[in-house]
């Protein structure tokens, strides 16, 4: 029977093979420039540190130009994008259930209060041929 070798892994042995596992993994210098990490070799430094730099500016500029044309708080909400509330939005979700709820409630109240159909025949709001309780011409056709 053979024998298994059960000692324990050296640190320094474990330590390797982490370094492979990431030296196999790590991005490839072309998306190292992609991302901005590394700096293209063929440009000088501080060329590259020139042209980084009016991005960064180019970029500011167009943020100022569309905050300068950003639509007022008032506006937004006039046109209904904003919620008329003066609530902080973390706030914002759990009064727009409470009134989702507090609307529910109320609607449940006053069809506990309804007449019933016969009342609102009788009162001429409804004709006697729009009883929805009986069933209609088009739904006896289904049938």
């Amino acid at each position: 029977m053979a024998s298994v070798d059960e000692t324990p892994t050296s640190p320094i042995r474990e330590r390797g093979l982490s370094l492979l596992h990431q030296l196999e993994h790590r991005p490839d210098v072309k998306e190292l420039k992609e991302r901005g990490i590394i700096m293209d070799p063929a440009v000088s430094p501080d060329l590259a540190a020139r042209q980084k730099e009016l991005d960064r500016q180019l970029k500011a500029d167009a943020l100022k130009k569309h905050l300068t044309h950003r639509p007022e708080k008032d506006d937004l909400v006039q046109r209904n994008i904003l919620p008329p509330t003066t609530a902080a939005p973390q706030i914002l979700q759990g009064q727009k259930e409470l009134e989702k709820r507090m609307l529910e409630d109320k609607l449940a109240k006053e069809l506990q209060h309804r007449p019933p159909v016969e009342e609102v025949i009788k009162k001429g709001i409804l004709n006697p041929d729009e009883d929805p309780t009986k069933p209609t011409e088009a739904a006896e056709a289904q049938a």
